[in-house]
């Protein structure tokens, strides 16, 4: 185990190979392993995905998104790590290394959208606070390991268990600063589609994306998805620390998705699933589409795990709205490609917007549902694009 002095010091190389790296485009960073990305925030590293990188089925992994709550980032020699499993909801205690993940259970792949629980918040009217993401607060990817429920089962767990408790390895910088625990309750946590995953889009899991082992919550929003595990504790009682009773809350009532009753209080309750949303890959605001010639909208649509239904297209900014065409789907977490070929036979403005719906009957809605934390932003995209 790391001291927090060597935390520090890996964490600030990490930094400082991010400022030094500067790309010559105003706003992208290029971090270690990594091409430019847009820069959030520095300590902690939080870097968006360009909207150019999102229009591949899968995002690369030298790509993808960046997002950490605290500063001191570890470096984890993966011959050394391991996963502690206990808790007083277990049967019996194990410690399991990277070669016993990948030896001793069955190997599992899911397609599933990650995506931050305040992408699109920098689009929030009026302003929110917090980290102010736009459309790359999320990427798609094949995530390789093993069934979080398989593991348990080894261990044991009691039938009164209430919550999975999850711990990583990253630190803030000073000791009163509240470490990163977050829980799942048990029947998620046992979901087949749960995963300790040390795969990324068939590679080892890069460093940034939480190596050696990260949890993988398909379908829910990226806080439950724990980078650099290190202990998971099975409970008979809520777990009561910060990240869950006072971070990533909504009102009661504000949102569709799954519950997470061992959380609720009486006005409140934890953000869990991925809203029906959509975006629009190309073309790209301010587009000039030459008169007559074949252009099309594309791009994907993704929910919290019942499948996309349909997806709609307007070209006059929601006033009225056509059928797009569908790729075929690769899996309930996965995103899905849509297609419109737009009339580009008359010169002018076209407000182009994406609407999905997904097999449970939610549609993206029309208007924004503000809320103090500046989640769960899944209104409509709109593109403007001349047509000259």
């Amino acid at each position: 185990m790391l001291t927090r002095r060597e935390l520090m010091a890996a964490s600030a190389a990490v930094l400082a190979s991010s400022r030094e790296a500067l790309a010559s485009e105003a706003g992208l960073v290029a971090l270690p392993d990594k091409k430019p990305l847009i820069a959030r925030s520095f300590r902690p590293p939080n870097f968006e995905t360009p909207l150019a990188d999102l229009r591949q089925p899968f995002t690369r992994n030298d790509a993808f998104f960046v997002r950490y709550h605290l500063p001191v980032i570890p470096e984890i020699d993966t011959s050394d790590w391991t996963l502690a499993i206990a808790g007083p909801g277990t049967e019996r205690e194990l410690t399991l290394s990277l070669r016993d993940l990948r030896r001793d259970f069955e190997r599992v792949a899911i397609p599933a959208v990650n995506q931050c629980s305040g992408n699109r918040r920098g689009l929030f009217v009026p302003r929110v606070p917090g980290v102010q993401w736009e459309h790359g607060a999320m990427g798609h990817a094949l995530w390789g390991g093993v069934r979080l429920a398989d593991v348990l089962r080894r261990a044991g767990v009691r039938p009164d268990a209430v919550e999975v408790v999850f711990e990583c390895a990253d630190a803030g910088v000073l000791p009163q600063t509240p470490v990163y625990v977050k829980s799942l309750p048990i029947d998620r946590a046992v979901a087949e589609s749960t995963l300790i995953a040390f795969e990324m889009n068939g590679k080892p899991l890069p460093h940034l994306h939480g190596a050696p082992a990260r949890l993988v919550v398909p379908g829910w929003t990226a806080t439950y998805w724990m980078k650099h595990l290190r202990t998971i504790r099975v409970v008979q009682q809520p777990f009561d620390g910060f990240w869950m009773k006072n971070a990533y809350r909504l009102p009661l009532g504000a949102f569709p998705g799954a519950r997470f009753p061992s959380q609720d209080d009486a006005s409140t309750t934890p953000i869990t699933e991925i809203l029906v949303n959509s975006i629009i890959t190309s073309p790209a605001e301010g587009n000039r589409l030459r008169r007559s010639k074949p252009a099309e909208v594309r791009g994907w649509a993704w929910d919290g795990g019942s499948g996309i239904a349909a997806v709609d297209i307007s070209v006059d900014r929601g006033q009225s709205w056509q059928p797009a065409k569908l790729d075929a789907e690769i899996g309930p977490f996965a995103w899905r490609g849509f297609r419109f070929r737009l009339d580009t036979r008359t010169a002018g403005t076209l407000e182009v917007m994406a609407r999905a719906t997904g097999r449970n009957g939610q549609r993206q809605p029309q208007a924004l549902t503000v809320n103090a934390a500046g989640y769960h932003h899944n209104v409509p995209q709109v593109v403007k694009v001349e047509v000259a």
